[in-house]
């Protein structure tokens, strides 16, 4: 019988088809153990189990799972998306030359300037959602690594990742993408030409605002920079925990039914400030006027994400009097939970060109409705 590839909803559903050896369990149990025993010949354990920075079972499960939804052949969690991000920076060598697409999540744009400076390495900044500065840049610079972001935070940019991908390997580099806000259920960014897709598993993939994890996946996981990362994560302990990495799993199991409901909500609200006359502007994918939609409909299949942004007509302070208006969008920061939140980023990163009066909302599971409504009240 032909084995039949099955869809992201049942890989996740089903966590990957996990059943605990030892008790029968559908659901994969904590081991919050950090060392294991081994027997009187001093032989490890069955399971091979001899540490927890190096073995522990319920990361392995989380990474199986989440390398087969983004169709990876192999897939490493660290603490966070940032540390996620620094190993692969890490892993470069001393003076490699780099091409990051600029106006992409500040935290990351901040700690990458800072390590290329202190590794002197040649940092490249450009807006690389343009295909033609994506091809010139490349051929010029000839980096060693391409780094991009899409949707990017909180410009929502669409950036090609196929012609992306093109143009790095022309030249002899590797394409990183950083694919948070789509997840895997709506990108699987290694289907398209990347090399290595991270994702902030704290965002969508955990989806309850509960833990502080980060991913990466590859298809080369023999390559040397995979390798590097590999040893730099164990060697520099930026391991996750049992609990957290169980917590994900939980997460995952409900993963295509939120990143669906949210992408629904997302459309349905973006669509309404579109329409609403306080509204100037709206940044969103789906939006068929929006300059990458073209792109986006060809990356991003079943919705186009929860996260978009929009700037209200006038000052920082009549943005700011919307966020405060609203009663059921928290205020608070990250995205890809199931509780909808808004966001003034010129108040977090007041120098980086971002509009004063633009807020970013993280769209959640709620009635769409209710969503609409509050917005109504707040843009009044």
């Amino acid at each position: 019988m032909v084995k039949r590839s099955l869809s992201a909803a049942t890989i996740a559903a089903q966590a990957s088809g996990y059943i605990d050896a030892a008790s029968g369990g559908v659901v994969p149990p904590i081991q919050p153990s950090t060392t294991f025993v081994r027997d009187r010949d001093y032989e490890p354990h069955r399971t091979g189990n001899i540490y927890a920075r190096d073995h522990n079972d319920a990361v392995r499960v989380a990474e199986d799972l989440l390398a087969k939804l983004d169709n990876a052949e192999a897939a490493l969690l660290f603490p966070s998306g940032m540390a996620a991000i620094a190993a692969v920076f890490r892993a470069l060598p001393s003076g490699s030359i780099v091409l990051v697409q600029s106006q992409i999540y500040w935290g990351a744009t901040t700690w990458i300037r800072g390590f290329c400076d202190r590794r002197g390495m040649n940092l490249i900044e450009a807006d690389l959602s343009e295909t033609t500065q994506m091809e010139q840049l490349c051929a010029t610079n000839k980096p060693d690594m391409v780094y991009i972001e899409t949707p990017s935070n909180p410009w929502l940019r669409c950036t090609d990742i196929a012609h992306a991908a093109k143009c790095a390997h022309a030249v002899g580099a590797m394409l990183v993408v950083d694919a948070t806000a789509a997840t895997p259920i709506l990108t699987r960014t290694l289907d398209f030409g990347a090399d290595i897709v991270m994702h902030s598993a704290t965002k969508g993939i955990n989806g309850h605002s509960d833990v502080l994890a980060g991913v990466l996946a590859t298809n080369s996981p023999l390559s040397d920079h995979w390798t590097a990362m590999a040893i730099d994560r164990h060697d520099a302990g930026a391991v996750i925990g049992s609990f957290e990495a169980w917590l994900l799993i939980r997460g995952m199991r409900t993963l295509p039914l939120r990143v669906e409901r949210m992408s629904q909500n997302a459309q349905v609200v973006a669509e309404f400030l579109h329409a609403h006359p306080a509204v100037e502007h709206v940044f969103y994918p789906g939006l068929p006027n929006f300059v990458g939609h073209q792109v986006a409909a060809i990356q991003m299949t079943q919705g186009f994400g929860s996260l978009l942004s929009f700037t209200v007509k006038g000052t920082a302070l009549d943005a700011l009097r919307v966020a405060g208006k609203l009663d059921l969008f928290h205020r608070a920061t990250s995205l890809g939970g199931v509780e909808s939140l808004v966001e003034h980023r010129f108040t977090i990163e007041p120098h980086t060109g971002i509009p004063e009066n633009l807020l970013r909302l993280s769209i959640g599971v709620e009635g769409v409705q209710d969503l609409i409504d509050d917005l109504e009240q707040a843009l009044v």
